[in-house]
């Protein structure tokens, strides 16, 4: 989002996330000690190529994110791509990979607790190599071996999984209470309401919690100080609520982030969100 990249971290140059590393410290016999354990630098007998970032900003868009990390690790020699995702499940995580374990491990140790985009990063060695790893040391051939096997594992934990295990045992359960089936009743599934803070940015915003009598021309006056407005619709069904449409993400962002609990009538808190696509 463009208000989140111009009031981003600075990046470090690349022979400056030393920086980033507790002070050393001198203790009484003069030998010297860092503030943090020396054991949480030593390389794990289960290092592997590739690194496992967690506490990433999840506002910060997936292809930003990783032109970020690209830029951050440039020195490390990093090996593109960097995987990142923007569902739920994998929002604030990403995998770096490098040439070797030592690059990967010096990485750790130096960009461990970096705040980037404001949030301080946690790194780790992933437990499996990625993709790019595989396909550096074994060849496509073996790459393809390697997918194979990462499906059969994948089907095998499905397959295994205790919750799946013991909802299965409950429908067989049920249906030998009533093996004719008369009193089965379809399970109910749960509608899942995504929550407003983790739909993804667009271009078109909605407005919750509007005060009683706001009409589009009180509306159009706010939003309109800000670029790119395109349209106001009202719902003449639902009068606290309404969308605003702007020509592009960026515009709308920086209205949301500006107007997000403003006051249109001086008491009132309005709610800006982006509407669900």
């Amino acid at each position: 989002m463009a208000d989140v990249q111009s009031t981003a971290t600075t990046l470090p140059p690349s022979n400056s996330v030393e920086d980033q590393k507790p002070a050393a410290v001198t203790s009484e016999n003069g030998s010297m000690q860092d503030d943090t354990k020396e054991e949480e630098y030593k390389m794990p007998d289960n290092a592997s190529e590739t690194l496992y970032l967690q506490n990433l900003n999840e506002t910060v868009r997936v292809d930003y994110l990783k032109e970020t990390l690209l830029n951050l690790f440039k020195s490390y020699q990093v090996i593109p791509p960097v995987i990142a995702h923007g569902n739920l499940r994998m929002r604030g995580q990403a995998f770096v990979s490098f040439p070797d374990k030592e690059t990967a491990d010096k990485a750790r140790r130096e960009v461990a607790g970096f705040p980037l985009y404001g949030k301080p990063m946690q790194l780790s060695f992933a437990k499996t190599k990625s993709d790019v790893i595989v396909r550096k040391e074994e060849g496509e051939e073996g790459f393809e071996s390697h997918k194979k096997r990462r499906l059969e594992h994948k089907n095998e934990s499905r397959k295994n999984n205790p919750l799946r295990q013991k909802a299965q045992a409950k429908l067989k359960a049920a249906a030998a209470a009533d093996p004719t089936g008369a009193h089965a009743v379809a399970p109910r599934r749960t509608q899942i309401q995504m929550p407003d803070e983790y739909l993804l940015p667009n271009a078109l915003l909605f407005l919750q919690n509007l005060p009683d009598g706001t009409t589009k021309d009180d509306l159009h006056e706010v939003f309109n100080q800000y670029p790119n407005l395109l349209e106001v619709r009202l719902i003449p069904a639902k009068k606290d609520i309404a969308f605003v449409e702007y020509a592009d993400e960026e515009s709308a962002t920086v209205a949301k982030e500006a107007l997000h609990n403003f006051k249109i009538d001086g008491e009132t808190k309005m709610k800006v969100s982006y509407a669900k696509k």
